[in-house]
């Protein structure tokens, strides 16, 4: 386990020397969107019966950011480490292809969680969020920011420069996250909009991290469950499968 825990106390380390930009940011860029659309659709819009507007969108902006952040953590250091060159000091260790992934998967959910967490603790201030499991809650974060933590590590090998790697976060992770039910139920949408959010596995991560706080949600908790337990399972082969293969880490 020491090759594991040197690579994640390198991780924290790197991304923490610059937390303004990578946990302050994105906690202010959340609570702006908080105050803005709280400020605009309060009163205007219920979606579930005895919840407030404000406090229907809290749990959806911690889960988009925990999404954008577990992504971000490990498709920006790999992809910095290809270009720089100095990945190639991690790969002569003595380190196997599962704790490589192991490492790079645990630092985005710590960085997904302190996120998701700072944007909790400063939105309680200003709206009252109940909270109905918090094993739900704590499940669907953790699988959430896992997920993406992998989907990042495919992205950043698959990219070969800066901006395919900021191609994929903003025509991809960027569309999902925002079209996942984040501002509204997919219940209010034309039945056509409703069954194309479906095929989207983000809305699944914020719908059943929604109902951890509400015990209502769009679809079944067992469904969303399922359906990130099997996102995350193939997601998770697959970048083994790559790893292991050497595909674009090794000359």
């Amino acid at each position: 386990m020491a090759g594991v825990l040197w690579l994640f106390w390198k991780e924290l380390v790197r991304f923490s020397k610059v937390a303004f930009q990578t946990v302050m940011a994105p906690i202010i860029t959340s609570l702006l969107f908080l105050v803005v659309f709280s400020h605009v659709l309060e009163g205007r819009v219920t979606v579930y019966e005895g919840v407030s507007y404000t406090e229907f969108l809290v749990p959806g902006l911690i889960m988009m950011s925990v999404i954008q952040n577990g992504f971000a953590n490990s498709s920006s250091s790999l992809i910095q480490s290809k270009i720089t060159g100095n990945l190639v000091f991690v790969l002569i260790t003595p380190i196997s292809y599962f704790e490589f992934f192991v490492a790079y998967v645990a630092a985005s959910i710590v960085r997904g969680l302190m996120v998701g967490a700072g944007i909790l603790l400063v939105a309680l201030i200003l709206v009252d969020v109940p909270v109905h499991s918090l094993t739900v809650i704590v499940t669907f974060a953790l699988l959430a920011s896992a997920i993406l933590g992998a989907l990042g590590i495919i992205a950043a090998i698959w990219a070969d420069r800066y901006d395919q790697m900021a191609a994929f976060q903003n025509f991809i992770i960027m569309p999902l996250s925002f079209l996942s039910g984040v501002f509204y139920s997919i219940h209010s949408l034309p039945s056509f909009w409703q069954t194309l959010s479906q095929f989207n596995p983000f809305f699944y991560m914020i719908d059943g991290f929604r109902y951890g706080f509400f015990g209502v949600s769009d679809v079944p908790i067992t469904t969303s469950l399922s359906i990130c337990l099997i996102a995350l399972t193939l997601l998770s082969s697959l970048t083994l499968v790559i790893l292991k293969s050497g595909y674009k880490l090794r000359a």
